[in-house]
């Protein structure tokens, strides 16, 4: 399987660029972006994540990932839909004082590949019909993050900027998308401790319980050990 990750949510990337006194390069708006990170590296519900030890500065991402259900190549925006086979939470963890420096160079590496955590289950597009947008592969799906049973944030899928419509269009340019491929919405507006502090932490810490929950598809859960 393959993980990639994008970067959908324009509240998220307003806010991140806003921290460093900058507007959203005009760039993103021309197509959505994305990153691999390793598939080696996948923690699923109630399992622990041992503290990097190259970090000070650890942060949850809230996110929602579609899984792909059958392979494709350049494939339509109009179709991609049929390519889902459900969709599930993810949590892109990230050590934010390392990002910071690859960023200036080929982009995000180890600081994302220790660790991404995906579940509880996946929950196939016919059981989210009743909440469907008026956007192919969107939905009315409350999104939230709690640390240690304290709500840190709350958004919605529906905000989402680009569809995994979109994304999988994108991602299947002259590639193959194999079935068990996982795509990561990137993060929800105020999805992650980068936004809500302004860069500045306070950041996870061993001991932490961190659980991201979406309407539907269930509760993702882990702790911090260190």
């Amino acid at each position: 399987m393959s993980l990639r990750d994008f970067y959908g949510f324009e509240n998220h990337v307003k806010a991140a660029y806003a921290n460093i006194g900058r507007d959203v390069p005009e760039v993103w708006y021309e197509f959505p972006a994305f990153y691999y990170t390793s598939a080696n590296s996948i923690l699923g519900t109630n399992e622990p994540l041992p503290y990097p030890k190259f970090t000070q500065a650890l942060d949850f991402e809230l996110e929602i990932a579609c899984v792909i259900g059958k392979i494709g190549r350049d494939i339509p925006v109009e179709k991609a839909h049929d390519y889902i086979f459900g969709y599930m939470i993810m949590n892109d963890w990230s050590a934010r004082d390392l990002q910071k420096k690859e960023m200036k160079m080929l982009g995000p590496a180890k600081s994302k590949d220790f660790a991404t955590s995906l579940g509880p289950c996946v929950v196939t597009s016919d059981e989210l019909s009743n909440r469907a947008s008026d956007r192919l592969t969107v939905y009315d799906l409350t999104m939230t993050a709690r640390v240690n049973g304290i709500e840190k944030s709350r958004g919605n899928f529906k905000d989402i900027y680009y569809t995994f419509a979109q994304m999988i269009a994108r991602a299947s340019e002259d590639a193959f998308l194999m079935p068990g491929d996982v795509i990561g919405s990137g993060t929800v507006g105020t999805g992650c401790l980068l936004e809500l502090t302004k860069g500045e932490g306070p950041w996870l810490q061993a001991g932490d319980v961190v659980e991201l929950e979406i309407e539907r598809l269930g509760v993702l859960m882990n702790r911090v050990v260190g």
